[in-house]
């Protein structure tokens, strides 16, 4: 074995190692990145021959999440790993976008990169390693991979900027991004924020490259060792004609540019570019069609896509006659869907975003289940793309990698303002179908969801736009002559050089996603994109709340209501029952729904429990609000208690004063007169007031009254009470026998648990409280007879 490894050390003194030639050597590429006690499997395999008809760069990267890493078992039934979650698709993602670009534009055969996460240190994200492991295996190859590069996850904690942070070191940073470079240009970057300023995000991004430079020198060091920076692997190249290319553009080129120029719509402008290429076409004898149009094909593309590049350029018209700053017309309206908790539809030129919002309890929430991460997440959003919505005619299967994509961008963009609990004790759920789409329907996604929150009634912080921005640049001068886009169509996010969308509210950015296709881009250019996004932004921000600018003070009748009371957490069991038989009960004889759950005490000690009762119906919330409270109630000697009786004995009735709590109502305690039977007087099920006269301080029993609170009948005289006999049908008790009785050692002895002590049982001496005792017998004194009598509870 050829075992090479590799050492990065971070700037804070940790380090990262990379390891090739021990795991997977019959792959075209693997590597091991290991960085603590996390470990990540990368492996890179491509194909021998090209697919008939394939035009493009087939990559698949799969990014996979193993249980036995972390030392736990997968859930569900099979106790097995299965299809990717959403999370490991994100990550896919996070992968795919950097490397995709970098391969020759003749190179079409398949490509697998697979980053597996096999040994997982529970305090460090693996995601943050996942570039840096697949780029490794690429560079271990001799595939023609234009890297390497590498991704960070760069944080500002504490007004810091730091790579790399754990996870308890997350909980504090107020921007998070993740970065993925080259050397020498930025690829991609997507995260989230706290409302920062472009100026904060632009230092991030350059503080994250500093590092990723490091990266990919120790990566251009292992691929010198290896031989695989000269030594590449050839592969079939596309057919070239060159004749044939001249006259494609010789033909199309002008009409191409007239079309460009004439602002038609979307479908119209498709229609025309495919009249132009079939017009080319009918040039071609037939005989010489078949082979030929496949070449056809893709000059014409790029004569297309060079026209429009240059009518951007040079005249800074676009597609759709719009100047490069300008943002398509908009119209919102709230309420639309009269059912649904919250609804808004959000149009801009031809994308249109129908959102809605759910309100639901915490049973509604999202459960997280991965490797490193078990959570419930309170506030989600699901983003919908039919195929309608660009008039394409196929079938609507699953949900893409590019849904959960958008969706998880829109999310990250909103989640800042929602507020979650305890501020906000509902579950919430956005749902943003696209219904035409032109060019950014994430951010569509992301001003309609914000609108329709609103519309909800839910108390967001501030409204949230979103825009999405495009850069075209001359490839021999980027960072001379350039045009940055506002708002871009679909063709123009295809033929540009970096789309980039950027949402937030008037006073900063709360998330954003780039990709960039353009080498030696200068952050000087960078700068005014975002501060061109900035203005288109809050022009977008002004349009949504000429509708609606503000949340509704209520929500909206069909909305459940939700009360929420914090209870000490030994009531927890109580509350749910033996079973929950409790909490069942309650739910179903007042119709409400009830959760509960144990968080820790906003004082710092201990915990408590939340209980949360949602209902449509006030009485009944009213009603299960006052059970619990009456579970949790602690009774008081000396107050007055509406009970139910639940029994009746002969010596008097038990009466639960408050749920689950009973106590004895004795037959003289019922009237001031006397009741000769107690089923005279009560029955069970019969309501009553009672006084709590005293509670048992060993027992806890309790001795309730009703006569207490009647008047006391003049001349009322209370009859005798017979002595009750203090040792049971025993004797009293003999000096010497035993010292003293210390509190608390035992209850008082119940007749019957024992026969009586026998005579010299424990003789000798024994040590009592210190002191020598003496224990002889000595003879029983005379004991009078005593009549039995009821036991008074």
């Amino acid at each position: 074995m050829n075992i090479i490894n590799k050492k990065i050390v971070l700037s804070d003194g940790r380090t990262i190692e990379i390891e090739t030639g021990k795991l997977a050597k019959q792959a075209d590429g693997s590597a091991v990145v290991k960085m603590g006690g996390t470990m990540l499997l990368a492996t890179v395999c491509a194909a021998k021959e090209v697919k008939e008809g394939t035009d493009f760069m087939p990559l698949t990267v799969d990014y996979k999440e193993k249980f036995y890493s972390a030392g736990r078992f997968p859930g569900g039934f099979m106790k097995r790993e299965g299809k990717s979650s959403d999370y490991e698709i994100l990550i896919s993602r996070l992968i795919d976008r950097p490397i995709r670009p970098l391969w020759p534009d003749d190179f079409h055969l398949e490509v697998f990169v697979n980053v597996t996460l096999i040994s997982a240190e529970k305090d460090i994200q693996p995601d943050a390693l996942a570039g840096l492991a697949a780029s490794c295996a690429l560079a271990t190859s001799d595939l023609p991979f234009g890297g390497p590069i590498s991704e960070v996850r760069v944080c500002r904690i504490d007004g810091e900027y730091c790579i790399n942070p754990t996870f308890s070191d997350m909980k504090r940073a107020d921007l998070e991004l993740m970065v993925a470079a080259t050397e020498e240009n930025i690829m991609m970057v997507e995260g989230e924020m706290n409302e920062v300023s472009e100026d904060v995000m632009l230092g991030a991004i350059k503080f994250a490259h500093e590092e990723i430079k490091k990266h990919c020198r120790i990566q251009k060091e292992l691929m010198a060792e290896l031989g695989t920076d000269t030594n590449k692997r050839d592969y079939p190249h596309d057919v070239q004609d060159e004749d044939l290319e001249k006259k494609v553009k010789e033909f199309c080129y002008d009409k191409c540019y007239a079309l460009a120029k004439s602002a038609k719509p979307k479908h119209e402008r498709e229609d025309g570019f495919a009249a132009i290429k079939e017009e080319f076409l009918a040039t071609i004898p037939e005989e010489e069609l078949e082979e030929k149009a496949p070449l056809v094909a893709r000059y014409y593309h790029a004569v297309e896509k060079e026209a429009m590049r240059n009518m951007i350029l040079d005249e800074g018209i676009r597609l759709d006659g719009r100047a490069c700053d300008v943002v398509r017309p908009i119209w919102c309206e709230v309420d639309y869907l009269p059912c649904a908790h919250g609804s808004a539809i959000f149009t801009r030129g031809e994308t249109q975003s129908l959102a809605t919002v759910t309100l639901g309890t915490k049973m509604d929430m999202k459960e997280t289940d991965e490797v490193l991460i078990q959570d419930d997440q309170q506030f989600v959003l699901h983003y919908n793309f039919p195929p309608f919505s660009t008039g394409e005619a196929r079938p609507q299967r699953g949900v893409g990698r590019r849904e959960i994509g958008r969706g998880n961008l829109a999310l990250r963009a909103l989640k800042p303002v929602v507020p979650l609990a305890p501020e906000n004790p509902y579950a919430v759920r956005v749902v943003s179908d696209i219904l035409e789409s032109n060019g950014s329907s994430s951010m569509a996604s992301v001003c309609g969801g914000c609108l329709a929150l609103m519309d909800a009634g839910v108390k967001i912080k501030k409204p949230v736009a979103g825009v999405a921005m495009g850069l075209i640049t001359d490839a021999e001068r980027p960072n001379d002559r350039y045009a940055i886009l506002t708002d871009i169509l679909g063709d123009e996010d295809h033929l540009g050089d970096m789309d980039f969308k950027v949402t937030g509210t008037k006073d900063g950015i709360t998330a954003t996603q780039m990709d960039i296709k353009v080498d030696g881009l200068s952050y000087d250019v960078l700068a005014k994109a975002l501060e061109q996004a900035r203005q288109g932004r809050l022009h977008i921000m002004g349009e949504m709340t000429k509708t609606i600018s503000e949340p509704r003070e209520d929500y909206k009748p069909f909305v459940p209501r939700i009360e929420q009371i914090i209870v000490a957490s030994e009531f927890i069991g109580a509350i749910i029952g033996k079973g929950g038989e409790t909490i069942q009960k309650i739910q179903k004889e007042t119709g409400t729904t009830i959760t509960i759950t144990e968080e820790p005490n906003p004082s710092g000690e201990g915990t408590v429990g939340v209980v949360d009762v949602a209902s449509n119906d006030k009485e009944a919330m009213t009603k299960a609000l006052d059970w619990i409270k009456g579970i949790c109630a602690v009774p008081e000697a000396g107050t007055t208690y509406h009970g139910k009786v639940v029994s009746i004995l002969e010596f008097g009735a038990f009466v639960e004063i408050l749920p689950g709590k009973e106590g004895l109502l004795h037959v003289s305690e019922i009237a001031w007169t006397k009741t000769e039977k107690v089923e005279d007087v009560l029955k069970v099920g019969d309501e009553v007031d009672v006084k709590l006269l005293e509670i048992d301080a060993k027992t806890g029993k309790m001795r309730l009254s009703m006569r207490a609170l009647a008047e006391k009948p003049e001349g009322y005289v209370e009859p005798e009470r017979r002595p009750r006999p203090e040792r049971g049908d025993r004797g009293p008790r003999r000096d010497g026998d035993r010292g003293p009785r210390r509190d608390g050692d035992r209850g008082p002895r119940r007749d019957g648990d024992r026969g009586p002590r026998r005579e010299g049982e424990h003789g000798g001496e024994r040590r009592h409280f210190g002191q020598r005792v003496d224990s002889k017998p000595r003879p029983a004194a005379p004991q009078e007879p005593v009549e039995p009598k009821e036991e008074i509870f």
